[in-house]
């Protein structure tokens, strides 16, 4: 298997949703456990304890709800980065992704030749999308 690196985001109670909407934008197959599988009753019980998308780009986007009691923990300058050479792609990444979000700075060329774009998306979380320009 090796070693990967995987963002692992972390909700209040959304993180259903938020997995929900993110195997809309990339694609994918989509596992999602909850407190209540795991045998937790109540309130928590629907909250998601692990889930977890694998798209077909290869990516892995893992997100978990913080239950009552625990302290969520915060991503202060933390961005997910999406970048590569397939414009199209990422171009329909960054319209699912900005849709509904705050659009931080415009998907547009810049100076360094490469199309770039950052923005937070509907549930807080901040991506940059690069979209590597054509070699001289």
């Amino acid at each position: 298997m090796g070693t990967n690196l995987n963002p692992y985001l972390h909700f209040t109670d959304t993180a259903r949703a938020a997995m929900e909407f993110y195997r809309d934008v990339f694609g994918g197959t989509l596992n999602v456990m909850t407190f209540g599988d795991m045998g937790t009753q109540g309130p928590e019980a629907a909250k998601v304890m692990h889930a977890q998308l694998e798209t077909p780009s290869g990516f892995v986007l893992m997100a978990s709800d913080t239950p009552e009691g625990m302290s969520r923990p915060t991503g202060a300058g933390i961005s997910v980065s999406l970048s590569g050479d397939q414009a199209e792609e990422l171009r329909g990444y960054w319209k699912g992704l900005s849709e509904s979000g705050t659009v931080t700075m415009a998907l547009e060329k810049q100076m360094w030749g490469d199309e770039f774009g950052a923005c937070t998306d509907r549930f807080g979380v901040d991506w940059l999308v690069n979209i590597a320009g054509s070699a001289a």
